[in-house]
């Protein structure tokens, strides 16, 4: 069995790709107010939310019904792509996973609303470990309900 791997889904969302793309890229912060899966998150290092490996976050969220906690950072941002990654590390992402990168692109659709592509990268740490489904949905969860926000707002 492979210890490495990628998932990826699309979501189709009501709100225009600029508007999700700017939450996720300028007002991550939001998203504990927006997402009813993510409990908490801070700031553990840095002065800067947005900033591409300059900060680091702390996350408290709801996987598989279980509490979750891990670290995050910003690895890369194209605003030409409407597309970003991040690295998750520390807490509980590390007990299963030795790399584990998150990254979106947003596209908006012709009639109307955006397509949400998320993609996993991962290495897990043996071979018991299960592929990260319980993280796919959990995201495409919170891209449900930051469009369903993004619309209303």
């Amino acid at each position: 069995m492979a210890l490495t791997g990628k998932l990826s889904s699309e979501i189709g969302i009501h709100a225009p790709a600029a508007k999700f793309f700017h939450l996720m890229t300028k007002q991550l912060d939001h998203v504990q107010n927006v997402c009813e899966r993510v409990h908490e998150t801070k700031l553990h290092e840095g002065d800067d939310w947005h900033c591409v490996g300059g900060s680091v976050k702390h996350w408290t969220y709801v996987i598989d019904g279980k509490v979750t906690t891990c670290k995050e950072t910003v690895e890369s941002i194209d605003e030409q792509n409407l597309s970003a990654s991040y690295k998750l590390f520390d807490g509980d992402v590390s007990q299963h996973y030795k790399v584990f990168k998150l990254s979106f692109q947003v596209s908006d659709k012709e009639n109307g609303g955006a397509t949400v592509k998320w993609t996993i990268d991962y290495e897990k740490i043996n071979d018991d470990v299960e592929a990260p489904y319980g993280y796919m949905e959990y995201f495409d969860k919170c891209t449900k309900d930051i469009g369903s926000h993004l619309v209303k707002a």
